[in-house]
């Protein structure tokens, strides 16, 4: 692949081509640790679609496989380089191109940041409620690739729920349009949908139309402490079965708040086995919190906010939870999901996992749809070490599967959990899933390696 980089810039006028080795080693691998990353032969960045589209043609015609990067905030080494591929970076397509408060839409390139999409529409009184932990740094369209979460999911939902039509480019340079600016439509397969959480296996997306909300109430939060994980779980349980309307409902086990303690004090009681975290950004906002009070009736302590303020000082504990871990050492980080009558035996099976390795293993995340953070911690430079932490977060894996769960629900296969993605899907559906790749990718040059099964 020599030749990649002259045969870019003559195709593509204008395009920014990176080939020295040093300056794209930073561009190799996103944050999961201990995943392999080869040695790309260019890292280009595009500003517009044309340009995507003359890169993707000239690197399929010279048989290198492409490999599409946004923040690089990903958790699972879906972004990680291939040897010789062309790393094609969306940071310089960040432009917000639209934003229509009538329709409720925005449309804009992948490279912008979801927090500056926030921070737009919402001086137009609308709202984009998609936020990811990493929301100030990650891209939306990093988020579609992965039809990523966030802590509002409980009552807004994914990324995918919010993407209304993409524009993106096949493995060939062809340009593909997908959806419609209508609430409506059904005509033809759901190629949008298909799109989205494909990690960049089946195409390159340059554009998306997003759905907008009007922009909800100030949040007010409120938390509760626990004895037990069994009465955490049963307060989650009791929110959810009620007419509340939670607009984030979190849980942090035992492990990632003694940490949070040890680091920035917050107060939390030492024999807390779990702290449960609910917001209400509803018009029937008292009527929210006095359901979700007397939901927390087993609490040792239940903490209600007066205002913004007190809202955001509650909040802390949830936003330093992984940050207290990574102070302990390096972290691997990711993600499982479980259905919600069986949280408290994923989080009891962790601490015993963790327990039996004798690893320290911080479980936190989102309560209100079973999707939680397992992070498992182990000393910096420490190859055994690092080798024990997969061995542990694997059989994390396996225990979600065995409560009926999934190996991710929000973050992606990637390489991480490409293995799992084989246990996880029976024999018809990793055989269609492959017969889709095959179909939009016949040369197997779009993030090969990653997702499919």
């Amino acid at each position: 692949m020599a030749d990649l980089p002259a045969a870019l810039r003559a195709a593509v006028p204008g395009l920014t081509v990176l080939d020295d080795p040093d300056v794209m080693d930073a561009y190799r691998r996103d944050q999961a640790p201990g995943l392999p990353a080869g040695r790309p032969a260019a890292v280009v960045m595009p500003e517009d679609t044309a340009q995507v589209a003359a890169a993707v043609a000239t690197a399929a015609a010279h048989g290198a496989p492409i490999v599409v990067r946004g923040a690089g905030s990903g958790l699972a080494g879906a972004a990680n380089a291939v040897d010789g591929c062309l790393i094609l970076s969306t940071q310089r397509m960040n432009r917000i191109l639209a934003v229509d408060p009538a329709e409720r839409l925005a449309t804009v390139q992948p490279g912008v940041i979801n927090a500056d999409l926030r921070q737009a529409v919402a001086a137009q009184g609308l709202f984009y409620p998609p936020d990811p932990g990493s929301y100030e740094m990650c891209t939306v369209g990093g988020n579609a690739a992965t039809n990523a979460g966030g802590m509002c999911c409980v009552k807004y939902g994914v990324t995918g729920d919010y993407v209304r039509g993409l524009e993106a480019v096949l493995a060939d340079g062809s340009v593909l349009r997908t959806g419609r600016r209508t609430v409506k439509g059904v005509a033809g397969y759901d190629l949008t949908h298909l799109l989205v959480g494909s990690e960049g296996t089946l195409a390159v997306i340059t554009e998306l139309t997003l759905a907008l909300r009007p922009a909800p109430m100030q949040p007010r939060t409120i938390i509760g402490q626990f004895a037990t994980t069994a009465a955490a779980g049963a307060a989650v349980t009791e929110v959810l079965a009620s007419a509340a309307d939670p607009s984030i409902l979190e849980i942090i086990d035992a492990t990632t708040l003694r940490a949070i303690e040890a680091w920035q004090p917050l107060g939390v009681e030492a024999d807390t086995a779990a702290m449960v975290i609910a917001q209400s950004d509803s018009a029937r906002q008292d009527e929210d919190l006095r359901l979700i009070e007397a939901a927390f009736h087993e609490a040792t302590e239940v903490i209600v906010a007066d205002d913004a303020a007190e809202s955001e000082m509650l909040m802390q504990a949830r936003r330093l939870a992984y940050p207290a871990l990574e102070r302990l050492g390096a972290t691997l980080l990711d993600d499982v999901a479980v259905p919600l009558p069986e949280l408290v035996a994923l989080i009891e099976g962790v601490e015993a996992i963790a327990a039996g390795h004798g690893m320290t293993v911080g479980i936190f995340g989102h309560a209100g749809d079973g999707n939680m953070h397992p992070t498992v911690v182990y000393p910096h430079g420490d190859a055994e070490a690092e080798k024990l932490a997969f061995t542990v977060f694997d059989e994390i894996v396996a225990l979600a599967l065995r409560l009926g769960g999934t190996v991710t629900g929000e973050h992606g296969v990637g390489l991480l959990k490409r293995s799992w993605l084989d246990r996880e899907l029976d024999e018809t559906a990793r055989r269609t899933q492959r017969a889709v790749k095959a179909a939009l990718d016949p040369a197997g040059l779009l993030n090969p390696g990653k997702a499919i099964a």
